[in-house]
């Protein structure tokens, strides 16, 4: 579904990322970690069209993407829940996720998106008419992920979901995410949460500074003694 070949990307004279290369398959949870400042946020920055890459290749569904305008790659079916989450403060709940349908027509196909996501995040029902700057962290991160569901993604790359949550919501966050899945949308995770990424991914990838030195499957890198030293604490 998605595949990234020999990218690299330049801040000025400062190599971010080094020839990387990653794929995701239909139906798949991958995983990126890593260390704060190795490269995960440029790369997803990079496949949703908001930093265009020095060279490399970004195909999604067989299309070349590489150059096209972040709005057209939504249009393709690729969504982005940013670092930090990113909602409208001074716009509602409800306004928040009729954004993310901006690019849609069908009102009632928007009508049963935004009844779907009303049901895998009740508290934003109740929220609907709040600004979204009322909302706590968590609300917040539910209201971007349901944002970028409106837009009907078949891939969706999220970036840090459980920063700065507190550990009963991480848990619920990822389980939210791993139904989206089960849902048939295909995602791509950057989180420093090793623990939790690797415990719902099918497959990872180890990103150290701009590199990825390191690939398999969830569980083979959750029980890798070298990952455990550097990012799950043992």
């Amino acid at each position: 579904m998605l595949e990234i070949k020999n990218i690299d990307v330049y801040y000025g004279v400062i190599h971010a990322l080094k020839d990387i290369s990653l794929t995701v398959s239909q139906g798949e949870i991958v995983t990126l970690i890593g260390a704060n400042g190795a490269g995960k946020t440029t790369t997803l920055r990079t496949i949703s069209g908001l930093i265009k890459p020095a060279n490399g290749r970004v195909d999604f569904n067989g299309e070349r993407i590489k150059g096209t305008s972040a709005k057209d790659i939504v249009k393709k079916g690729l969504s982005h829940v940013p670092e930090g989450r990113r909602v409208f403060p001074e716009m509602t709940v409800f306004e928040n996720l009729e954004l993310g349908a901006y690019l849609r027509k069908d009102k009632k196909g928007i009508k049963d998106d935004l009844d779907r996501v009303y049901a895998s995040f009740p508290i934003l029902q109740k929220r609907s008419r709040q600004n979204a700057g009322t909302l706590s962290g968590g609300e917040q991160q539910m209201l971007a992920i349901g944002r970028a569901l409106m837009s009907r993604p078949k891939l969706l790359l999220m970036d840090e979901p459980s920063m700065g949550l507190a550990p009963l919501l991480v848990k619920e966050i990822f389980s939210i995410i791993r139904q989206i899945n089960e849902q048939g949308t295909t995602i791509l995770l950057v989180e420093q949460n090793a623990n939790m990424a690797l415990s719902i991914a099918h497959r990872a990838y180890v990103i150290e500074t701009g590199s990825i030195v390191l690939e398999g499957t969830g569980k083979e890198l959750a029980q890798s003694e070298e990952i455990k030293k550097a990012y799950l604490g043992g």
